[in-house]
C-alpha cells in the first residue's frame, strides 16, 4: 500500500467534491497584539501588521516605552510599523482638502509610528500569557514516536497563539498542547510546522522556505501545499482520524484559491506531493520509496 498516495488521492477527492473552510485548530484566548504599556489591542490593520510577524507574544512597544520600563531593544533588532488616523483642525491649504473636510471641519492624516515585539527586548519584565482555554491533553504515542525519532529536528517551542517555523532559528513555534480542542488537531498543526522545517537549508533547500518569499506569492502557496500535505501523510502513519485529513484538505483548498492563474494547473499537486512525500520520508527517516511500491519523483510530474 502506497500510503502517500492513498492520502492523496483522498484529499483530491474532497477538493472535488467541496469542503467545509478550514478553521483555526486552537484556542488564540486573549492574544489579539496589544501595547505592553496602555494594555489596548491594537485596531484596523494593526494586527493584520503585527500578526504577521514571527513572534508569540502579543505585547509590543516602542523603543522610548521599553527604555521607561528599564529595558532597551535589542541591537540589530527591526521594528514594525503601526499606523492610525489623526483628526486635525481644519486648515485651508488647499481646495481639494477644504472641499472634502467642509462638513466634519477635521482633516484626517494617516499617521505611523515603530513598535518592537517583546521578544526582541531585554530587561523587561514580562508579564503573565494571556488567558487561555484549558483543554485536557493526552499524548498519542505513535504520533509522538514521530516527532522524536525526527533527526536533527528544529527546535520546538511553546507558547503564544501562533504556530510557524522561523528558518532563521530553526524553531518550531507551537501554542500549548492545552489550547487545542482535540489531541490530534496539536500533532496535524505540529506536522504542518515539522513540514515546512524539511525545507531549510540543511535539510532539503526548498528555495520558498531558504529564499522565504512573500505570504501571497505564487511559491508561499506551494510551500503551504506542502506543508500540508506532509502534515497528512504524517497523520495517516500516527493512525491519526480521518476528520483531520479533511481539515487538511480544506486548508489545502483554500491555498489552492490563491494560487489560480497561469501557473495554477494540476501538475501544482502532484509536484507538491513528491515534495511532501520527502519531506515525510525525511522526519520517518525512510528512504525514497521505502514504504511504497513505487517511487514517485517531482521529476514523474512533468
Amino acid at each position: 500500500m502506497d500510503i502517500y498516495q492513498t492520502v492523496t488521492d483522498r484529499i483530491v477527492a474532497l477538493l472535488e467534491a467541496g469542503t467545509c473552510p478550514w478553521k483555526r485548530s486552537w484556542s488564540a484566548g486573549s492574544g489579539m497584539p496589544r501595547n505592553l504599556v496602555s494594555k489596548k489591542e491594537y485596531r484596523g490593520i494593526n494586527p493584520f501588521i503585527l500578526g504577521a510577524m514571527p513572534y508569540s507574544s502579543p505585547y509590543w512597544l516602542t523603543y522610548r516605552q521599553a527604555a521607561s520600563l528599564g529595558g532597551h531593544v535589542k541591537r540589530g533588532e527591526k521594528s514594525t510599523m503601526v499606523v492610525f488616523w489623526k483628526m486635525l483642525d481644519k486648515k485651508a491649504s488647499t481646495d481639494q482638502i477644504e472641499e472634502a473636510n467642509t462638513k466634519h471641519g477635521k482633516i484626517p492624516m494617516l499617521k505611523f509610528y515603530n513598535v518592537f515585539s517583546i521578544e526582541q527586548c531585554e530587561g523587561l519584565t514580562l508579564p503573565p500569557d494571556p488567558e487561555e482555554t484549558i483543554n485536557e491533553f493526552t499524548p498519542i504515542e505513535k504520533a509522538e514516536q514521530i516527532v522524536q525519532g525526527y533527526k536533527r529536528a528544529p527546535i520546538i517551542r511553546y507558547g503564544g497563539n501562533r504556530a510557524f517555523f522561523r528558518p532563521a532559528d530553526d524553531l518550531v513555534q507551537m501554542p500549548y498542547q492545552h489550547t487545542f480542542e482535540h489531541n490530534e488537531d496539536f500533532y496535524a498543526v505540529l506536522y504542518h510546522e515539522l513540514g515546512h522545517s524539511t525545507g531549510a537549508k540543511h535539510r532539503l533547500a526548498r528555495k520558498e522556505v531558504v529564499e522565504l518569499n512573500t505570504f501571497d506569492s505564487h511559491e508561499r502557496g506551494v510551500e503551504e501545499l506542502v506543508a500540508e500535505f506532509t502534515a497528512s501523510f504524517l497523520c495517516a502513519h500516527a493512525g491519526i482520524s480521518s476528520e483531520t485529513i479533511d481539515m487538511s484538505a480544506s486548508y489545502i483548498d483554500g491555498w489552492l484559491s490563491v494560487l489560480k492563474g497561469p501557473k495554477g494547473d494540476k501538475k501544482m499537486l502532484v509536484v507538491a506531493a513528491a515534495r511532501a512525500q520527502a519531506a515525510a520520508d525525511l522526519i520517518l527517516n525512510m528512504r525514497p520509496g521505502e514504504n511504497s511500491e513505487t517511487d514517485v519523483t517531482e521529476g514523474s510530474a512533468e
